[in-house]
């Protein structure tokens, strides 16, 4: 499977949101990764299930949804109802983790589990046959233009390994200061998808940014 890119609106220019959607559906960009912070889980607050509506009518592209939130089995019909059709909660705010996967499963939406840098992988290894994507947190959850931690790069090796043996479909999705310094070793690693925030949205050209991110490892399909 080529690769996929998912640029984070996070980075966008709110004021500008349809325009900013607009350039994404006319690039290379195959998911919009959304970051839905609390407040209390992580530090920032964002957005909501009208914002994810919102986008969802302004796009086909699929919506990745994660919930850097406490208690997200509140949200997640709700969500999935907007457009999510990716769901990802955090490890360290899933005490039941198993059910909550079983929850976002049961609205039609993929399951995903992000983990925090300190996070080892192998806390994932009981239910990771019921997880469709696992999200290496790259940088600490609550902001955008973090510096990348590369100790995330084992993170991403030790879980390949493990999908790779027990030969499952799930995912490897990397978040935090992801761009074209890194984008190479996290592929090689066993990336899947790359998030990429500041990296897309910052940059002069950003379509040109998310195609030349899209181009590493190959040609693009």
């Amino acid at each position: 499977m080529k690769h996929l890119i998912a640029p984070s609106v996070l980075a966008c220019d709110f004021a500008r949101l349809p325009e900013e959607i607009a350039l994404l559906n006319d690039s290379a960009a195959d998911w919009i990764h959304l970051d839905v912070m609390d407040g209390r889980f992580v530090p920032n607050l964002t957005f909501g299930m009208p914002l994810v509506e919102a986008i969802n009518r302004l796009t086909d592209k699929t919506l990745d949804v994660h919930l850097m939130m406490l208690e997200p089995e509140r949200y997640v019909e709700a969500f999935q109802k907007a457009g999510a059709d990716w769901i990802s909660v955090h490890y360290e705010a899933c005490p039941h983790l198993h059910r909550n996967l079983q929850q976002i499963k049961a609205t039609g939406a993929k399951a995903g589990v992000a983990i925090n840098p300190h996070t080892p992988v192998e806390a994932l290894f009981p239910v990771l046959e019921e997880i469709d994507l696992v999200i290496i947190m790259s940088v600490n959850p609550g902001f955008g233009g973090q510096k990348f931690i590369y100790h995330s790069i084992e993170k991403i090796k030790k879980l390949k390994e493990e999908i790779t043996i027990r030969n499952l479909p799930t995912l490897i999705e990397v978040d935090g200061g992801v761009g074209m310094q890194n984008a190479q070793v996290l592929l090689q690693a066993g990336a899947d998808v790359l998030v990429a925030g500041s990296a897309v949205f910052k940059a002069p050209d950003p379509k040109k940014a998310i195609q030349q991110l899209k181009n590493i490892g190959g040609l693009a399909l």
